[in-house]
């Protein structure tokens, strides 16, 4: 038994994935699967041939994995259901996942770890939208090996044309993708047919069984052995004579007495031991857990990174990344994020979205949010670096989630394609940017301009909201008339507050110059937001506590240009809001929800990230 044991745990593990179009026969294939390769407990079989025997029919391969009630009486999987199964000659790890398209995320999910996908076809009804979908997000996710299996070749007699046709038509595809090619098996899960063994009713067929691919195929022909990428997960100090650093290998082959560099200080040192359970080591590689020492006591903590100085990952805090959005909320230009990233967690402000993905033409559409299931690429910029290889090069390094912070639920899975050439794409000796500042103070540059009647309450207003934007965690400054300023003195000043990264709050009711372009072009039109407050005359000189009203009592010339800027202000305003109605918290609380929405501020958290 112990032998056996050891054996088992020797085996080879193959991951893969299946996914298709809802009802092409993915769970029916896992089912034969199991069945035919013997995985299949006692009493799971012994139910599955009591209830054929009640029908009078073929067992139904696919209530083994069909798990959920609901599911099995709608016929489609809505889930990802991962199941363990093993040979003789290797071990399997299945991740069965959906075929309907507002399950892409669970698509991408599954394939995401996958060594190789099969995509299953029906071959009634050939390569159908969703087939393409998979096909094109197993490629995405860089799957390494794609399997086609045309399916329910019994129901069309199991003609050799058809398959071929099938074929063409996917490889027609499969080019415009610039993968591998896939290899195609027509099957019948059904009844078995090559599924483990080769089918007499497909003689012209000479490849291999379904089951015979999956044993012989290259397990980790991507796995990245070259480059060490070792992220630290805890600082080991158990006594004062010991201090190591803990982590998983996630590519590369180290060694005692290699030299490394730490990422990110740029410091150069050497390997002093490979210490585990078992005891230490003279080398370690991929995907082992181990804890390093080092021959000098550098400051090194979690969520750095140790790689070999010929082979340094890409160290950036200005990112292009392909995203499968996973949230029912969408994302949208300016919201901020949590980043995950190996073992470091950061801030990432969604810059821009370069292009939406559509899957079914395999091209680029322009777009302004994300929606469930919808792929995109953004720019990113994160508060800390990461340390990074391109996904194609190294799926451990290049993947990353994004969480809400918020609700911490996990909104999004990334792969890095790039460091992002326009913005801060290496660490050092670079200007703080405008991105950085941002996510710095969780808000973008911003001048918040209050007009208005005189008497209509603007100073009252700035104060309460510039007391918001602190308590929130924002920066702001307020400007108004108490110091000699004029309309165009306070938007430079503003201006000079933007550039710093920094909110104004400017107090506006210079009723004589009806006319906001000159400051508006000063400021920027990125950085403007301007705020009506609406007021009629009889209540703003009620509530004038300046004696403004009273000054120009009786000058017809002075209320007609005043009754003109309160009709210009009103049109051009991004924002109006009627001070008669509301009291001065209302106010506000419109005011920064309109900010939000615009993406000036990010959201309120309780805490930094």
């Amino acid at each position: 038994m112990t032998s056996f044991i050891a054996q088992k745990e020797e085996q080879e593990l193959l991951r893969f994935s299946t996914a298709g179009s809802v009802d092409d026969g993915k769970s029916t294939l896992i089912g034969r699967l199991l069945y035919d390769a013997k995985s299949l407990l006692d009493d799971q079989l012994s139910a599955l041939e009591a209830k054929a025997r009640v029908d009078g029919d073929q067992p139904d391969w696919a209530l083994l994995t069909d798990g959920l009630k609901a599911e099995r009486e709608q016929g489609i999987t809505i889930d990802v259901a991962y199941r363990f199964f093993a040979t003789p000659k290797r071990k399997f790890i299945i991740a069965d996942t959906p075929g309907h398209e507002q399950y892409t995320r669970n698509m991408a999910t599954g394939a995401s770890t996958a060594d190789l996908a099969i995509v299953l076809i029906d071959a009634r009804h050939g390569v159908r939208t969703q087939s393409k979908r998979h096909a094109f997000i197993a490629a995405l996710l860089g799957t390494p090996q794609l399997v086609v299996a045309v399916n329910k070749m019994d129901l069309v007699d199991y003609d050799q044309s058809v398959f071929e046709a099938i074929r063409r038509d996917f490889d027609h595809f499969v080019q415009q993708l610039g993968i591998r090619a896939p290899q195609y098996i027509p099957i019948s899960a059904l009844l078995g047919d090559n599924v483990v063994d080769h089918s007499e009713s497909m003689s012209w067929y000479e490849g291999p069984s379904l089951l015979h691919f999956l044993e012989s195929t290259p397990v980790g022909i991507n796995r990245n052995l070259k480059e060490l990428r070792f992220p630290v997960q805890y600082v080991s100090r158990p006594n004062q004579n010991f201090r190591g650093y803990s982590g998983q290998i996630l590519s590369g082959i180290v060694r005692k007495g290699d030299e490394i560099l730490v990422h990110p200080n740029q410091q150069r040192t050497t390997v002093e031991s490979i210490v585990t359970y078992d005891g230490e080591l003279e080398e370690a590689f991929a995907p082992m857990s181990v804890t390093l020492t080092l021959a000098d006591e550098l400051d090194i903590s979690r969520g750095d990174m140790l790689v070999t100085p010929r082979h340094e990952a890409g160290v950036a805090r200005d990112i292009e990344a392909i995203v499968v959005w996973m949230d029912h909320v969408p994302l949208q230009v300016n919201g901020t994020y949590t980043l995950k990233h190996t073992t470091r967690k950061t801030r990432a402000l969604v810059e821009a979205i370069r292009y939406k993905v559509d899957v079914e033409e395999a091209s680029q559409v322009e777009g302004q949010a994300l929606a469930l299931n919808e792929i995109g690429c953004l720019k990113l910029t994160t508060m800390q670096p990461l340390f990074f290889d391109a996904y194609q090069d190294n799926r451990k390094t290049g993947s990353f989630i994004l969480i809400d912070e918020q609700t911490n639920l996990t909104v999004a899975a990334g792969m890095i394609l790039k460091a992002d050439q326009g913005g801060s794409d290496t660490l050092l000796a670079n200007p703080v940017s405008a991105a950085e500042r941002a996510l710095y103070f969780n808000q973008k540059p911003l001048t918040l301009w209050l007009t208005g009647r005189v008497g209509a309450g603007q100073l009252a207003v700035a104060q309460a909201v510039e007391r918001a934007l602190f308590e929130r965690g924002g920066y702001a400054y307020r400007l108004d008339q108490s110091a000699p300023r004029g309309l165009f003195r306070l938007a430079e000043d503003a201006a000079l507050l933007n550039k710093a990264g920094l909110a104004a709050v400017v107090v506006d009711d210079f009723w004589q110059n009806p006319s906001r372009e000159a400051a508006r072009a000063q400021v920027g039109a990125d950085a403007w937001f301007e705020v009506h407050l609406e007021a009629s005359l009889g209540w703003a000189e009620a509530n004038d506590e300046s004696g403004f009203y009273e000054h120009v009592r009786g000058q017809r010339d002075h209320v007609d240009r005043a009754q003109q800027y309160q009709r210009t202000t009103a049109t051009d305003a991004d924002l109006t809001l009627n001070v008669e109605q509301l009291d001065v918290p209302e106010l506000v609380a419109s005011i920064l929800a309109a900010l939000e929405t615009r993406g000036f501020l990010g959201r309120l958290r309780d805490e930094p990230a």
